[in-house]
């Protein structure tokens, strides 16, 4: 049986009849909405919904965009992600089309249905130990970014994903960006997983753990690096290739699984204004159990995904009733949101 909010028309941003792309909350909302359409999509298959009974179109239709092709994962047949692509049904002199995408690639977080459950847990334990690029359905995922870009170049292409789908969208979107492709990204309840500093309240003890913290990490980092570039001078600066790419990040402090990044970057900036900057630089392009890991021996293949440069972090400031709603994708697009926005730039 269908729920609540698989239906548009009880759940949908029914208030969005005329997208002004220059909005902030339109293009957060629309991109929220194709999120939403993959998990109908996938919905829709284990129910064996067909049109004109299926719930998914109208999350697209709705703002005039056509499902090109499902992203299907290789091991249980389910559908993770979907490419989308802008049909204006008018022409229109508007200038906010010019910041309108012509093609969303969107995907999924963890559904709790019996039919995709296990192979999304294999994903989310993946993810947990940074194996994310591993997987064969990230693989899929990658060469259709890739595919999608190559054809209508990366100024046309958004990427968008919840949860576990926001950690796809972001290695997609820091793959690319590390040879120079920034791909406009809208990343909601991306995953970080470290220690649960931002739950402390007490803005003093929390501020000393990340010091503490960034000085052990600096300190690991520089000395890693110096052994390992003796003849070579000094390493480069592995964020200064991906900077420029700027993901907007969408993230609730009521959800334990994104909260993080508001503490990752205030302490970059509080570290900056005390005159640590330096220290902070060397210690965000690390985590520290990495690089207990590479002492030890055992070799990082890839840094965390959390590790971004740049950003621009907007959170959810209205009172959550319990982490489901803080974690839910359904929050995005609603009209009364109480919202903080702030740029984050890589110095």
């Amino acid at each position: 049986m269908a729920s609540e909010r698989e239906d548009f028309s009880l759940s949908g941003p029914l208030h969005l009849t005329s997208v002004d792309w220059e909005s902030a909350h339109h293009r957060r909302s629309v991109a929220a909405s194709l999120v939403q359409s993959v998990y109908i999509l996938e919905r829709d298959r284990q129910e064996k919904r067909e049109p004109p009974n299926a719930l998914a179109p109208p999350w697209w239709e709705f703002f005039n965009f056509q499902l090109l092709r499902n992203l299907v994962d290789d091991a249980d047949f389910s559908i993770f992600g979907a490419i989308y692509e802008f049909k204006p049904r008018v022409s229109s002199s508007n200038d906010s089309l010019d910041r309108s995408p012509r093609y969303v690639i969107a995907f999924r977080g963890t559904l709790s249905k019996p039919d995709s459950l296990a192979r999304d847990l294999e994903l989310d334990l993946h993810l947990i130990q940074n194996g994310l690029h591993r997987t064969s359905r990230f693989e899929i995922a990658m060469q259709a970014v890739r595919n999608v870009v190559a054809a209508v170049g990366d100024s046309n292409v958004w990427l968008a994903g919840h949860s576990l789908g926001s950690a796809m969208a972001m290695l997609a979107g820091k793959t690319m960006a590390k040879t120079g492709i920034f791909v406009e990204s809208f990343l909601f309840n991306p995953p970080f997983f470290s220690a649960p500093i931002e739950r402390i309240k007490d803005k003093r003890v929390k501020h000393g753990i990340r010091f503490a913290t960034s000085v052990i990490t600096a300190g690991l980092t520089l000395a890693m690096k110096t052994n390992n570039n003796e003849r070579s001078g000094a390493a480069e600066d592995p964020f200064a290739a991906m900077s420029a790419w700027v993901p907007s990040l969408f993230v609730n402090p009521a959800d334990h699984i994104c909260s993080e990044y508001i503490g990752y970057f205030e302490h970059r900036n509080k570290m900056e204004e005390i005159g640590a900057g330096v220290i902070e630089r060397l210690a965000t392009q690390n985590s520290l159990g990495g690089l207990l890991m590479n002492a030890m021996g055992k070799k990082v293949e890839v840094e965390p995904l959390h590790l971004i440069a740049s950003a621009n972090l907007t959170i959810n400031l209205t009172p959550s009733e319990d982490f489901k709603q803080a974690h839910g994708i359904h929050q995005w697009w609603s009209p009364d949101l109480q919202l903080r926005s702030t740029l984050y730039k890589y110095k």
